[in-house]
């Protein structure tokens, strides 16, 4: 089958129960990402559009779409453009019922990290904590905020940041690799499901 999504708005065409958006490109690195408000008041949400889009320097992206249930765009959103600043921290299976934990919309009052019971550690350079658990955090520094096409219902918007200090926890590195399978990092497929890395396999590339 083919379709135009512009004509079937919610991207249900027929024969699929579900909306299929999310299903399409697989698996995708979540977005756990921190922020913090003008206020001082700590946000840690999961994002299904994230990834590193450049290495040199090094950047990485997130897409903070919708709108929060108060009006207005997300937290994640509002406190990248208010701060300039966030924290890219790796989700693993361990770390699974914290991250879903945090995909709840709570008031822009409370501080998600405090109330999900997750521990958070400093930053070195950027004010927003980091996931304390999670072996892998990224400090971004904010270049770029990207108002992509939205619709009737839905904002959309892209937040590029520059990588300015790297965590890798040690227990993640293995003859001088970080050690991927080992850490079961988690990949978002479509509708409820989800992915969790725990094989890899190499290949040259050619000359």
């Amino acid at each position: 089958m083919n379709f135009d999504p512009a004509e079937h708005p919610g991207l249900r065409p027929p024969g699929f129960r579900h909306a299929i958006y999310g299903a399409l490109v697989v698996p995708r690195p979540i977005g756990w990402v921190t922020t913090l408000s003008a206020d001082g008041i700590v946000n840690l949400a999961p994002f299904s559009f994230s990834n590193l889009v450049a290495s040199d320097p090094l950047c990485f992206m997130y897409c903070a779409n919708g709108s929060h249930r108060e009006g207005g765009a997300k937290d994640s959103l509002l406190n990248a453009e208010a701060t300039g600043e966030f924290v890219f921290n790796l989700c693993t299976w361990d770390l699974r019922e914290q991250m879903n934990a945090t995909s709840a919309s709570s008031p822009r009052s409370v501080d998600e990290m405090r109330a999900t019971g997750i521990e958070a550690a400093p930053s070195i350079v950027v004010r927003p904590p980091r996931v304390a658990a999670s072996p892998i955090a990224l400090e971004c520094a904010v270049v770029e905020i990207v108002r992509l096409p939205s619709s009737e219902v839905t904002a959309n918007a892209m937040v590029v940041g520059r990588v300015v200090q790297v965590h890798v926890a040690d227990e993640a590195v293995v003859d001088g690799v970080i050690d991927v399978a080992g850490l079961r990092p988690l990949g978002r497929l479509g509708y409820q499901d989800y992915a969790v890395v725990e094989q890899a396999f190499s290949m040259t590339r050619p000359a």
